[in-house]
């Protein structure tokens, strides 16, 4: 299996639902906070009731650090601020808010990273 999906759209997607309060509103499973890439639809295991993809096939992948990619969340992993502080980072000493803060930064850093590529390709 392999993730086939665009990245510009996936992350553009993600932006999208989390703009949307996507993860302050929806109480996906109500006995836990909800957790960053893993219950929205970017997921691959998103929905899925049977076999789900693994979290290698995923498009975030690559913005895991190699020395981390082997964990049980790696996308916990992704730096989402220029100083490296990672998803998992928040969720030890960090607010929702600060989370979804530096979230939302990372999202728009790299979607116009990504524009001027995905342009030039169409």
């Amino acid at each position: 299996m392999k993730d086939e999906r665009n990245l510009l759209d996936v992350l553009k997607a993600e932006l999208k639902f989390l703009e949307g309060g996507g993860y302050s509103n929806r109480a996906r499973f109500p006995w836990r906070p909800n957790f960053v890439f893993e219950d929205s639809p970017t997921c691959l295991k998103f929905g899925a009731k049977e076999a789900p993809w693994p979290c290698s096939e995923c498009l975030l992948m690559q913005f895991v650090p190699e020395d981390r990619k082997k964990l049980a969340y790696p996308c916990r992993q992704i730096p989402l601020t220029p100083v490296g502080e990672s998803v998992a980072h928040f969720y030890e000493s960090g607010t929702e808010q600060e989370l979804e803060m530096a979230l939302k930064g990372w999202l728009q850093r790299k979607i116009a990273e990504l524009e001027p590529a995905e342009k030039r390709r169409t």
